[in-house]
């Protein structure tokens, strides 16, 4: 039976079989024949391993590039780790709507379970990456590294599918603020890196350690260490590389203005209706809609298609600032002469509210009153939750009402402290890192 197992003739019968099922149950969105294609390279290379591997050098070539983009890739991620956390939960809601109503709506627990644990996967898969890419290029345990590699990349393919597919988280987070791919491109940066890594696979027997064993063993220790390390320190703080809008340096109001090169996005109305017979749904535009046909459709949902993406569109789109009782407080804030500060809680259930970091708020406050700075709270947040949590801790500061996907984009931090002059962003601080009044104008009030 081993022998059996190890055959050509049974790799040829589980490749077959394995590329047929992705064949019939691949949905329409995307082409049979570039599917096709695919599963002809996968499965040429997994039938005829034994020539693939004699090509040494197309194996380096391949560890090369797979363990460098890993490590890049988690790298990138690992320095945002809250900003990745904040993209898996758009999957995990996603994947829990995806499954209420069918025979699967047992599992929306286990994303909403999963939901809340964001933060911790999202480090665990930073720290993943980069490890599993140093144990590569260093050939450290090369067996166990490819078939981690290869469940990892499935993991990536399938979540880059579905969002390509059904156009439901509109960028994959792969890179970070860094690169935004859309789905369909990094959908096919990791259908690269799966004919890479099966191709490692195939000629596992060329990966050997590049150092003698306990220098490679060394490294690897060093790499883990290092790979969980960094994400720790960028959540515990903020991210050392700043690639958002809202970065140090950046005028808010600049990035806000449209260039003369932008074209808007071309949207069609679409719609989402129910079979009443089948249960199965479908997606309508304006000019096949069924609106008439109540027997055999009742509608669901209507959803915008964007049929072209906009060109060169400002990178703020949505920073926009209202006052309690509803009025617009943008353009006294973003052109304010003085320095002032800007206190981010984009979810005050959710704000760290130790008590002795509401204590060193509320005297920052009292100072930069003292010394006629304004200091203002921005939040999405209710009225009700706001005056709850200003009343249970004796908190000062006065809150505006902020979108709260805006605010967890402005500073990865809750609290986190802006300091904002005429509307640029001069310096920001993590509530671990909250500043004392008389020191931060020291230093940034020029």
């Amino acid at each position: 039976m081993k022998k059996f197992l190890g055959s050509r003739f049974f790799r040829l019968i589980w490749s077959l079989g394995v590329g047929t099922l992705l064949y019939f149950i691949c949905p329409p969105c995307f082409s049979k024949t570039i599917l096709i294609s695919i599963l002809v390279v996968l499965l040429l290379t997994v039938n005829f391993a034994e020539a693939v591997a004699k090509l040494v050098w197309l194996t380096h070539v391949s560890r090369l590039l797979v363990g460098g983009l890993f490590i890049f890739s988690g790298f990138i991620k690992a320095n945002d780790p809250i900003g990745f956390s904040y993209k898996l939960e758009e999957y995990f809601e996603v994947f829990k709507e995806a499954v209420k109503g069918g025979a699967f709506e047992f599992s929306s627990g286990l994303f909403d379970g999963m939901a809340h644990m964001a933060l911790p996967l999202s480090t665990i898969l930073c720290a993943s990456e980069i490890v599993l890419g140093v144990m590569l290029l260093i050939g450290f345990k090369p067996r166990l590294t490819l078939w981690l590699l290869f469940a990892q990349i499935a993991f990536f393919t399938f979540l880059t599918f579905y969002s390509a597919c059904f156009n439901k988280v509109t960028t994959c987070g792969c890179f970070g603020d860094f690169l935004v791919l859309k789905p369909w491109t990094s959908f096919w940066k990791d259908v690269v890196l799966m004919i890479l890594i099966t191709i490692l696979i195939v000629g596992k027997d060329n990966i050997n350690e590049l150092v003698n064993p306990l220098l490679t063993f060394s490294l690897f220790v060093v790499g883990l260490v290092f790979s969980f390390a960094f994400p720790v320190y960028t959540i515990r703080n903020l991210p050392v590389f700043d690639f958002r809008a809202y970065k140090i340096g950046n005028n808010i109001k600049e990035q806000m203005k449209l260039p003369d090169s932008y074209q808007p996005p071309v949207i069609e109305t679409g719609f989402i209706y129910e079979n009443i017979k089948t249960g199965k749904k479908e997606q309508f535009t304006l000019k096949n809609y069924p609106w008439a046909d109540t027997l055999n459709w009742k509608w669901v949902a209507t959803e915008n298609i964007v049929i072209k993406e906009a060109v060169n569109a400002p990178k703020i789109t949505d920073f926009t600032v209202t006052d309690l009782n509803g009025n617009a407080i943008t353009d006294s804030l973003l052109n304010d002469q003085q320095y002032a500060f800007w206190l981010i809680a984009y979810d005050l259930s959710k704000t760290d509210d130790d008590a002795s970091l509401m204590a060193e708020i509320n005297d920052f406050y009292k100072l930069a009153t003292q010394n006629k700075t304004k200091v203002i709270g921005l939040t999405a947040s209710g009225p009700k939750q706001i005056d709850e949590f200003k009343h249970k801790h004796n908190l000062l500061v006065d809150f505006a009402i902020v979108d709260g996907t805006v605010l967890k984009t402005m500073i990865r931090s809750n609290p986190g402290l802006m300091l904002v002059k005429n509307g640029t962003v001069v310096m920001n601080w993590h509530h671990n890192n909250f500043p004392g009044f008389s020191d931060a104008k020291q230093r940034y009030f020029k």
